[in-house]
């Protein structure tokens, strides 16, 4: 079993006070008995997070440049949509959005907080299909919050993973690639029919977030069915991390360590293999069991360490 954690740690000094708060007594215990093993490097400006370069590894996918992990055609394969029929096509994660005009930049709102309802997203996403119904692109539709847009720029197009753009300015993660222009074109549409749409007014009479715009993400051509059966990511720590909500995040690491982490480390005692990969803004660091005698004498039997300091690791995410 392999378990992803992504957000595990963040570069917030509140995040790095929150972390100092923290017990991890599973964590702590596991890290004892595995090893560093693979490491991928980057940096807080990267396209694609590192949890998502953790996973795209772990499901076999090739190398790809940054911002050019087909999330999009993977979620639309599972979603039936035809992606295997054409090898080449680029397809791209589309999700009704809410951007917010502040007094020094325009910040995307986490769309989950959207609370969109599947009647309330068709008739937006009806608004916008015409949009793209044209010069190669489509619109397809996955979920209320998950649709898909279709055409070949897509499959080379870098984009920013929304986790990266969430509560941050927009501006900074929009590209310079000469095909994001039409992307641009689109949502500056998008925003311009969604202004004064009913929807929108009666959402935002009820006290709820208009939705004014898209983002666009997780573009490429098709990767191959993913694989990796045994991967499980943690997602619990995300919606607080997104929010910088650093007292909930702590509680959740500590459920996360209560719960999936400590689960993982009976089936580490039990003898089964294991893989624990931590993801913090830049870097993610996986754990695995060490080859038999690989350990240095003074690290196996009675004299091996009974626990292993995490925030040293996470302070290097």
């Amino acid at each position: 079993m392999h378990l992803v954690v992504p957000f595990a740690s963040a570069l917030s000094p509140a995040a790095g006070a929150a972390l100092s708060t923290l017990q991890w007594p599973a964590l702590e215990r596991l890290l004892a008995r595995l090893a560093p093993a693979a490491r991928l490097e980057g940096d807080e400006f990267s396209l694609t997070p590192p949890h998502e370069r953790a996973l795209a590894r772990a499901r076999g996918w090739p190398e790809a440049p940054d911002g050019l992990l087909p999330w999009g055609a993977d979620a639309a394969r599972a979603d039936g949509l035809p992606v295997d029929d054409e090898p080449t096509m680029g397809w791209a994660l589309l999700a009704p959005a809410s951007w917010h005009v502040g007094a020094e930049h325009v910040s995307l709102a986490n769309p989950a907080d959207l609370a969109l309802d599947e009647a309330d997203a068709r008739t937006l996403f009806d608004a916008l299909a015409p949009l793209f119904d044209g010069d190669g692109w489509r619109l397809h539709w996955g979920a209320a919050t998950r649709w898909y847009a279709r055409h070949p720029s897509l499959a080379t197009l870098p984009t920013a993973s929304a986790d990266r753009v969430i509560g941050r300015s927009v501006d900074l993660w929009l590209g310079s690639d000469p095909a994001a222009r039409t992307v641009r074109r689109l949502q500056a549409e998008a925003q311009m029919l969604l202004h004064r749409h009913p929807l929108n007014e009666a959402r935002e009479a009820a006290g709820q977030l208009p939705v004014n715009s898209f983002w666009l993400s997780g573009t490429g051509a098709p990767a191959p069915a993913a694989a990796g059966g045994d991967v499980v990511v943690a997602g619990s720590l995300r919606a607080p991390a997104l929010a910088e909500d650093w007292t909930a995040w702590a509680e959740a690491w500590a459920a996360l360590d209560a719960g999936p982490v400590a689960g993982l480390l009976a089936r580490a005692q039990a003898g089964e293999p294991v893989r624990l990969t931590l993801c913090g803004e830049r870097h993610a660091q996986t754990f695995a069991a060490p080859a038999p005698g690989s350990r240095p004498w003074w690290r196996r039997g009675p004299l091996a360490p009974r626990r292993d300091d995490p925030a040293r690791w996470l302070a290097a995410l």
